[in-house]
């Protein structure tokens, strides 16, 4: 009997050192996919996907770029989503962490393959080409991962703060399960890192080459977006999409203008609700299992925090969801090798 699975596409920051050559490793069958990925940088002049996922040595400057991280993050979560086994699983929605919700369109069907991959190249490209602010994290969860609230409330307290310093704008970009992911000009978040204190020798973590994302500093690069693409390119979604505001996007229901507003417009500058985004899809879906696609292994935790928070099936600690895991995963995680032979 088939196991109904909810797939996760992932964000910006996943393919780090660890993931060089994710894409060669993994799909080497997808020959067809590659080459279309490697065609269309070629024609606009940038290196191609085949080409940083095969370098001999992982570089931040250039790999964690806007313009080629988004197209090879999507490479990979796409391929991902390709290979999962569907005669063991029935996908039952799709939803997706910030730069993800783009992957989410494709894996459902709202965007082709090529038409996704044109949308991503160029909205990573104006995100890089700017370099608007950037982001910060900073988390509220305790050592069992349960989210503290008031340290919540103090966190998002702080923009309030921030914002009545002059020259500074700060805001929220997005809820990450048991991490706050602050989005800002660099005078804001300069001002933010002195009124945090450090924790595990990580935390403020500023994260590089990333721009205030979902914040209303991008309001410029919705608009350029707006002017470049229009809602034909769009589709009716063969799966449920789950998006940033907890809002489901249904098959044979979704109008190609509302979800091109939401995508090149909400989607771009207000904050996103990846925590709501999970809590929506297990209780709209109840899934026998979460599949998160990759590259990367750093989403798990604040999809585990997520379903903490609201309890789900007994997840009540990072304790009860480590025993879950080892009885039979809820979540695989197609980045982690061992997750990834139960998806494929």
């Amino acid at each position: 009997m088939k196991k109904r699975a909810l797939v996760i596409a992932p964000g910006r920051g996943t393919y780090n050192k660890p993931e060089l050559g994710y894409l060669s490793r993994h799909h080497s069958d997808k020959s067809e996919l590659i080459a279309t990925l490697d065609n269309y940088r070629a024609v606009k002049g940038q290196t191609t996907i085949s080409d940083l996922d095969g370098r001999d040595t992982y570089a931040i400057k250039e790999h964690t770029r806007g313009d080629n991280a988004s197209p090879l993050i999507y490479g990979c979560a796409y391929a991902d989503f390709l290979s999962i086994n569907r005669d063991a699983y029935d996908i039952v929605g799709v939803t997706g962490n910030s730069m993800g919700w783009y992957i989410a369109l494709a894996c459902a069907g709202a965007l082709s393959f090529d038409h996704a991959l044109d949308l991503i190249n160029t909205m990573g490209g104006l995100m890089q080409d700017s370099l608007i602010g950037g982001q910060l994290i900073y988390p509220f969860i305790d050592q069992d991962w349960r989210m503290q609230h008031d340290q919540k409330l103090h966190l998002l307290g702080l923009i309030d703060e921030i914002n009545a310093q002059e020259g500074c704008t700060l805001a929220v970009s997005i809820m990450l399960g048991g991490m706050l992911v602050y989005g800002g000009n660099q005078a804001a978040l300069d001002a933010l890192k002195d009124k945090l204190p450090p924790l595990e020798d990580r935390f403020p973590l500023i994260l590089p080459n990333h721009a205030a994302f979902h914040t209303h500093l991008q309001k410029p690069i919705a608009a350029k977006a707006q002017q470049i693409f229009d809602a034909d390119m769009f589709e009716n979604p063969k799966l449920p999409l789950i998006d940033g505001r907890g809002h489901v996007w249904r098959p044979h229901a979704t109008q190609d203008s509302a979800i091109f507003d939401y995508t090149l417009g909400h989607q771009v500058y207000e904050y996103y609700d990846f925590t709501a985004a999970v809590q929506v899809s297990v209780k709209e879906y109840a899934p026998d299992c979460l599949i998160i696609l990759g590259p990367g292994t750093t989403l798990g935790g604040a999809v585990a925090q997520s379903l903490i928070d609201i309890n789900w099936e007994g997840i009540d600690s990072k304790a009860a969801f480590s025993d879950r895991q080892k009885a039979a995963p809820y979540i695989i995680a197609m980045g982690i090798d061992e997750q990834r032979k139960l998806a494929v």
